[in-house]
C-alpha cells in the first residue's frame, strides 16, 4: 500500500513538472526576464519587482539601444543630463549600456554616493563616459555588476542597498518621463 502512495506520488509530481513548462513558454517575457532581471536591468545585487506584463513596460523596452530610447524620450534625457558631469549628455552616458535601466541606475549611483561617473560606468562597460576620456587605470578589467563597481569605488557602502534605491529610482524616473514624453 506504501509502494503504491510513493508510485501515485511520484506520478502525480512528474505529471506537474512536465506541465509547468509548456504552460511557462505562453509568456514570452519570460526568457528575456531569466537573463536580464525582471525589469530588464542587468545582472546586478538587486533584481525586484515584476510587472507583470510579459515586458511590455519593461525599462530596457525591447531590443532598442538605450540611445535610441533617450533621443525618443527627451524629457527623461534632459533629467539625467542633470545628474551627470558637465558636458556629459545621456546619450553619451548610456552608450555601452545593455539597457536604459542599468543606465539610469548607475547614473543615480553616481549621484547618490558622489561617485565619479566615468569610473563607474567604465567598470560596468569597459567604456569611458565620452568619446575622448579614457577609463581610468585602476578600472577592473571584467565588466562588473553595479553592486560590485560600488564595491570597489567606495568601500565599506552597502552596495545591495545602494543598488537597490537607485534601481528603483530608475523605474520611478523612466515610467514618470515615459508617461509625459
Amino acid at each position: 500500500m506504501m509502494k503504491r502512495n510513493v508510485v501515485l506520488f511520484l506520478g502525480l509530481a512528474s505529471a506537474l513538472f512536465l506541465s509547468v513548462p509548456s504552460h511557462a513558454q505562453g509568456n514570452h517575457g519570460a526568457s528575456s526576464s531569466a537573463n536580464h532581471g525582471p525589469n530588464g536591468m542587468g545582472a546586478t545585487h538587486a533584481n525586484n519587482g515584476s510587472n507583470g506584463n510579459g515586458g511590455k513596460d519593461s525599462i530596457d523596452a525591447g531590443k532598442k539601444t538605450p540611445d535610441q530610447l533617450l533621443s525618443q524620450n527627451t524629457k527623461l534625457s534632459d533629467n539625467l543630463s542633470k545628474l551627470l558631469p558637465t558636458g556629459v549628455t545621456a546619450q553619451q552616458a548610456c552608450n555601452g549600456f545593455k539597457n536604459l535601466g542599468q543606465c539610469v541606475a548607475a547614473i543615480h549611483v553616481s549621484h547618490n554616493l558622489g561617485l565619479d561617473f566615468n569610473a563607474l560606468k567604465c567598470d560596468m562597460t569597459g567604456k569611458a563616459d565620452t568619446p575622448t576620456a579614457t577609463c581610468p587605470t585602476n578600472t577592473s578589467s571584467k565588466k562588473l555588476s553595479l553592486g560590485q563597481a560600488i564595491d570597489i569605488l567606495k568601500p565599506g557602502t552597502d552596495s545591495k542597498s545602494e543598488s537597490e534605491t537607485a534601481m528603483k529610482q530608475a523605474r520611478q524616473e523612466i515610467k514618470g518621463s515615459s508617461s509625459g514624453s
